[in-house]
């Protein structure tokens, strides 16, 4: 679907509603304050569209009451258009071009990209845990240390850069989480929520693998100091192809990815990789291959928006954002 075809789909105001109702609502619409069943539609003179009051608390709400659109003044086609952009890009975008792209301010797509991120499910929350062939590695996030003449710096695990955890289902989900190092003490809590324990485990050749690989159904590493990076059907390459689209991400887009929001760049990032589909294709050789195929825009706009009841993105005083924490009906 390309961006007039989405304009037709969604031709004015009313159907965006619609949809995010459909979505947000689809066991019918309830209060988000006091979860009542019950409420029923403002037609006043004064009261804008999609806008009710509960029959219980008498609180008004719309569809984006406590989700991170909350008391958002831009149309809802902006937020369709920014989500559009964000699913269907290949490594992220700058709130700079969204900006232009959608007819807003910079700081105003920056803010509407990280609500879109806190829609992006992390962790082990609402997925199923990887299983089959599972592949683990660890990414360093940080920038080049200055220059100095005669003095070789340190790289990866040698430095204070943060270090993430990747583990990857092969032509399957991913999910990655901010770690404090790479020992098997940090690592194992982690691995354990996301892989289930009849995985075959594929590494490289970090220590802390093989410790943690006794729990599992199988491990087999590759030594990637040795020069080794495949051994017939044993290599941790999946993992490595994510980790290099973060690095993309990190220099191509972002430029600089704080550890305040780093978790949601990484959620974002690996939404994309997780809503592809496995399709075998021949290739000109006759050789079968797997290709990972985008799922439809719609199948990721309801992804989204299916979990955004209780999830907030708030300005802060001094013009960043905030998380509030909410509670199953949406209430602080």
């Amino acid at each position: 679907m390309n961006i007039e075809q989405l304009r037709k789909r969604f031709s004015d105001e009313n159907a965006c509603r619609e949809f995010f109702e459909s979505i947000i609502w689809h066991h019918g619409r309830h209060c988000p304050h006091c979860n009542c069943g019950r409420s029923y539609p403002l037609s006043g003179k004064s009261s804008r569209p999609g806008l009710y009051e509960c029959s219980s608390c008498k609180r008004q709400f719309t569809v984006t009451t406590h989700t991170p659109m909350h008391s958002t003044k831009l149309p809802l086609w902006k937020w369709l258009q920014c989500m559009y952009f964000i699913v269907n890009s290949s490594k992220g975008i700058s709130s700079v071009f969204m900006g232009h792209w959608i007819g807003v301010s910079q700081k105003t797509a920056w803010k509407m990209c990280h609500a879109i991120r806190e829609l992006m499910v992390p962790g082990c929350e609402g997925h199923p845990p990887l299983n089959g062939i599972v592949e683990l590695d660890e990414k360093y996030f940080g920038g080049k240390p200055r220059y100095k003449k005669g003095v070789k710096h340190k790289r990866g695990k040698g430095t204070e850069k943060q270090a993430v955890l990747v583990a990857v289902e092969r032509h399957g989900s991913v999910r990655s989480a901010l770690v404090d190092n790479d020992k098997a003490a940090e690592l194992q809590p982690w691995i354990e929520c996301f892989v289930q324990k009849d995985a075959h485990l594929m590494t490289d050749e970090n220590r802390a693998y093989p410790q943690i690989g006794k729990h599992y159904a199988h491990h087999s590493s590759v030594n990637h100091s040795a020069k080794e990076f495949a051994r017939g059907n044993i290599h941790n390459n999946t993992a490595e192809s994510f980790n290099s689209l973060l690095e993309r991400a990190k220099q191509g887009i972002f430029h600089y990815m704080s550890q305040k929001h780093l978790s949601r760049y990484l959620n974002e990032i690996g939404f994309r990789w997780n809503h592809r589909s496995p399709k075998e294709k021949r290739t000109r050789t006759g050789r079968k291959k797997i290709v990972m195929i985008a799922m439809p825009v719609l199948d990721m706009f309801r992804s989204l928006l299916s979990h955004a009841l209780g999830r907030q993105v708030r300005r802060s005083a001094n013009g960043g954002i905030l998380y509030p924490i909410t509670n199953s009906a949406g209430a602080y």
